[in-house]
């Protein structure tokens, strides 16, 4: 059985295996070490890796196989109260539900997650949800409905720049 150290090593394999890119490498690295932290019955890191696997396997093109890693560890991360990665994780699902092209379920996850975020007092985070949200609806020609998520997007961010400020005065226009 590995130790925690070696785990951790492993995960941070994974990590810069996908920051070169290297998708399918840094996904069977974080498999590798969610079944580790199982194994200690370390469920919070192991959903962690889990999290992290689902975004490799959505970025090798393997949305159903992404949605699957990351389904439940959401729960895992109420339960220990850590809401911050609660929503990651519903953003996780929401982003591999897009690809996988269920949108309304997709703009549902975003949405907890966003409500998960502001509860947890992550407005750029928030921010970024609404976002993929709002791009949902623009795609699918809801662009009233665009409109709002996106304001209410800009409004989550907690140092909006200039560029923000000016796009959420447009918006409001093409809102009426």
């Amino acid at each position: 059985m590995p130790t925690p150290s070696e785990l951790q090593q492993l995960a941070e394999t994974g990590k810069l295996a996908f920051e070169s890119g290297n998708y399918e490498s840094a996904a069977a690295d974080f498999e590798n070490a969610a079944k580790g932290y199982a194994a200690l019955n370390d469920e919070a890191n192991a959903a962690e890796m889990k999290n992290n696997l689902s975004v490799a396997l959505l970025k090798s093109g393997r949305a159903g196989e992404a949605l699957t890693a990351c389904l439940g560890t959401d729960e895992i991360f109420a339960r220990a109260k850590d809401l911050k990665r609660q929503g990651m994780a519903i953003g996780n699902q929401a982003a591999a539900l897009e690809a996988l092209k269920r949108f309304d379920e997709a703009v549902a996850a975003y949405e907890r997650s966003a409500q998960i975020f502001a509860d947890a007092g992550e407005g750029d985070l928030r921010s970024m949800v609404l976002k993929s949200a709002a791009g949902i609806k623009l795609k699918r020609g809801k662009i009233g409905e665009s409109a709002f998520r996106m304001i209410g997007s800009l409004e989550a961010k907690e140092k909006p720049s200039f560029f923000d400020r000016i796009l959420k005065f447009l918006l409001r226009l093409v809102q009426r």
